[in-house]
Formats: C-alpha cells, sequence, structure tokens
C-alpha cells in the first residue's frame, strides 16, 4: 500500500483519524523545527517572531496530535495535557513538578507511537487505511 500523506490536512485540520508513521513524521518535523528556529533565530528577534511562529507549531502540533488520538478512539482534548506537558519539560526538566510532564510525555510516546490504532469504525470515522483505500 503506498498511500499518499496529505500533509496540509495533517498538520492544519484537527478531524478525522491519523496512522502511526504520519504521526512520528509529523512529530519529528514539528520538534526540528521548534529546535532550528530556537537556535537559529536571535535572541532580540525571537520574541516578536514568536508571537507567530510559536502560535503556528502550537496548533500543528494540536491538530497532528489530535488525529493520532482519534485513530487511538480517544477524545482530541487530550492533545491540550500533551502540548501543556511538553510546554513544561521544554528545553529540558528542571523542576519537582516536570516529573508529571515528563510522565504524560513518556505515556503520550508509548500511547501514540507504538500502540497500534482502533480497528474498524470508532466515533471519528473509519480507518486511514479503509479511506484511503475506496478514495484509490
Amino acid at each position: 500500500m503506498n498511500a499518499k500523506i496529505d500533509w496540509s490536512e495533517l498538520f492544519f485540520s484537527s478531524t478525522g483519524r491519523g496512522r502511526q508513521m504520519p504521526f512520528v513524521i509529523a512529530g519529528v518535523i514539528l520538534l526540528i523545527g521548534l529546535a532550528f528556529y530556537e537556535s537559529v533565530v536571535p535572541e532580540g528577534l525571537r520574541f516578536l517572531l514568536g508571537l507567530l511562529v510559536y502560535p503556528l507549531l502550537f496548533f500543528s502540533g494540536a491538530c497532528v496530535l489530535s488525529k493520532r488520538l482519534h485513530d487511538r478512539g480517544r477524545s482530541g482534548w487530550w492533545s491540550a495535557v500533551i502540548l501543556v506537558a511538553f510546554v513544561m519539560v521544554w528545553p529540558q526538566p528542571e523542576g519537582f513538578f516536570d516529573f508529571i510532564g515528563v510522565a504524560v510525555l513518556v505515556w503520550a510516546f508509548v500511547d501514540l507511537t507504538l500502540m497500534p490504532g482502533e480497528r474498524g469504525m470508532n466515533r471519528y470515522g473509519p480507518p486511514v487505511r479503509v479511506v484511503e483505500e475506496a478514495a484509490t
């Protein structure tokens, strides 16, 4: 099966379901984009440009997470918990309460990258494979 990924749909829409591999690729792209932005942009410009860049990255991350959560049969609102945990520990955990953020991120990593999506139809629609095969 060689289904193409609709990248704009993946990064800018929170509806539907998302498979594991596009989720992992999109997560890596977002993390590299964030690290690149923070390492290249000078400190003085980072706040000003950050008013545009950070909300865009946050929204795209929420969309990607929502699709994968939907595939696992969970509400996309769980992406808010995951993103808050990510913001708590970025770029590195420092305080005692960051342990909670790390625990949430470990749970999210295991659940969203290692576990398969629900088989068959769930309340968020049919599995992505069925949708892609029906479209061709």
